[in-house]
């Protein structure tokens, strides 16, 4: 076998063999030679290249998302490091652990005016779960900072970073490794206990009890537990696109339901206790509603972290949703109430009105997700993009069987394309990734990969700029509003689809629409990329009235 002559190198690949860490995403450079070479040559990693660092990364984090272990991602010294952060920061917000490491220079290079070299250390320590800052040498200092980052990524399931400093020659190999790292135990943490009794009685006494779900894994929480909330008419259980629940009595299309109330209504549908777990909530218009108008107690169940997003958190069940449920449930009973018939009415209502608007709306952003959801195939997986996409996938139900994933940690438009294809890589399965235009083009790099599977496909709905800020409060149509907000634009990816070798096809009415979507799915032979090409001038006006159609 073919080792880096450099130890110190030597001792973070031996190092993550031995965690078991296998998949490796390099960003190509020099300073980070040594690595390179001891990855690419040991058939244990399996590795992958990807020449912009900022999609490198999110890649990466896709890999992370869907194997549920750390991503390494690799990279030379200077500025390619900080093109990283976005995913960092969406890898801490969204609890996924990924691992960077970073080639430097030795400390005595560092500020006196060396070529692509910055102040490394700790660059990402406002998101970081710990930043092993190495010394050239190898050492047993060194070895232990690489597993702690390493533990840590997987404890606490978020971004670590190890910097590793790398003196010239930095090609040069050997067939005999000059290290042999201790390797240490991984400590793992357990939930904790407590007793749930004074909280069961107030789940016994309240007759207005709301559960929300945020960013939540598939097949996470047993059925049982799921039934016995729907089943409660004390509770009302509100869920979106991403918390990958299903069940009839679930209200799934939360500002359909809330965006027309009253302020009566409101009053009505306030919580006494409200139950959140997950991760980050969509929806801007429950936040506001729990904003304003706050239950008596908000709990939060997560074995790691819990946001006061509302501003009213009163307790955090430091534990795993089933575990809780499990002991909480033992001390709890049905309680009766006219809450959940109350939500179950507004529903039907809603879905009423919903039906009679969509069967009269021209073809539109709105027409388009009302369209393609409904033919995703059984058992794919769905990745959508930030901004608009998820937005209108709130408003549709979503076969039960079909997994859903967005960036939500940090909500940005930057890598949604790099993440969706490094999770179709990490999980298998057939994948359509929904798109729209501003923040296709901003990861078009996502595309200069040469590991998209060919199973999978892209729809992207161009509506000529960022729509979503026509819809938004302030919206005039001017030159500056449509030049730094929307970033009107008459581009296509037809080029991009070309240059990069995807299947291309096109939509822009309803008959195009679906046989453009049988097309789409039924072509395996490479990736495929659908454009949809929806009215700029009129998307928002359609949105807008839907939501006034449903009072």
């Amino acid at each position: 076998m073919i080792y880096p002559k450099i130890p110190l190198a030597q001792s973070i690949i031996e190092i993550l063999r031995a965690k078991n860490i296998s998949n490796i995403v390099i960003s190509p450079g020099s300073r980070n030679a040594p690595l390179i070479i001891g990855f690419g040559n040991d058939p244990f990693f399996t590795c992958y290249s990807i020449a912009d660092e900022r999609s490198a990364a999110f890649f990466a984090l896709g890999i992370a998302q869907q194997i549920k272990k750390p991503v390494v991602v690799v990279c030379t010294s200077g500025s390619a490091l900080l093109n990283y952060y976005p995913a960092f920061a969406e890898a801490f917000y969204s609890q996924i652990p990924l691992l960077v490491i970073s080639a430097d220079r030795p400390q005595s290079k560092i500020d006196i005016g060396d070529g692509q070299t910055i102040r490394q250390e700790n660059v990402f320590a406002n998101h970081s779960l710990f930043n092993a800052n190495l010394s050239e040498e190898a050492s047993e200092n060194n070895d232990n900072l690489i597993q702690e980052a390493i533990n840590m990524a997987f404890a606490k399931r978020g971004p670590v970073h190890i910097n590793a400093p790398f003196e010239e020659p930095l090609y040069e190999t050997t067939t005999e490794l000059s290290v042999k790292p201790k390797i240490n135990a991984f400590e793992s943490t357990t939930s904790s206990s407590e007793d749930l009794t004074s909280y069961a009685s107030l789940w016994n006494s309240g007759k207005k009890k709301l559960v929300l779900v945020g960013v939540n894994e598939p097949n996470a929480i047993e059925q049982h537990y799921l039934d016995l909330l729907a089943n409660d008419p004390s509770v009302v259980v509100l869920i979106e696109t991403t918390s990958n629940l299903h069940h009839p009595r679930f209200i799934n299309t939360i500002d359909s339901i809330i965006t027309p109330f009253t302020e009566k209504d409101f009053l009505e549908f306030q919580p006494e206790i409200l139950i959140t777990f997950g991760g980050m909530i969509v929806s801007k218009r429950i936040k506001a509603f729990l904003r304003k108008y706050q239950p008596q107690n908000h709990w939060h169940i997560d074995d790691l972290r819990a946001y006061d997003t509302f501003g009213c958190l009163t307790k955090h069940f430091v534990m795993q949703p089933n575990n809780f449920f499990q002991s909480f449930f033992q001390l709890t009973h049905v309680v009766e109430s006219t809450y959940n018939k109350l939500a179950q009415d507004i529903k039907a209502y809603r879905q009423n009105k919903s039906a009679e608007y969509l069967a009269k709306i021209p073809f539109s952003d709105l027409k388009v997700f009302e369209k393609i959801l409904p033919v995703i195939p059984y058992d794919y997986q769905l990745h959508i993009s930030n901004s608009s996409p998820i937005r209108y996938a709130q408003l549709f139900d979503i076969e039960k069987s079909i997994e859903v994933f967005s960036n939500r940690g940090t909500s940005g438009i930057d890598g949604s394309t790099s993440t969706a294809i490094g999770a179709a890589l990490g999980n298998k399965k057939p994948c359509v990734f929904i798109a729209g235009d501003i923040g296709f083009l901003y990861d078009s790099n996502a595309l200069w990969n040469n590991y998209i599977p060919n199973n999978f496909k892209i729809i992207l709905i161009n509506n000529g700029g960022g729509g979503i800020f026509r819809i938004l409060p302030g919206h005039k149509e001017t030159p500056v509003f449509n030049t730094f907000f929307e970033t009107s634009h008459c581009l296509t990816a037809e080029h991009l689809a070309k240059m990069y070798g995807l299947n291309y096809l096109t939509a822009s009415n309803e008959d195009t629409l679906e046989k453009s979507l049988k097309d789409l799915i039924s072509q395996d032979d490479k990736p495929t990329l659908l454009e949809v090409f929806t009215p700029t001038l009129e998307n928002d006006k359609i949105l807008l009235n839907y939501f006034k159609a449903l009072e």
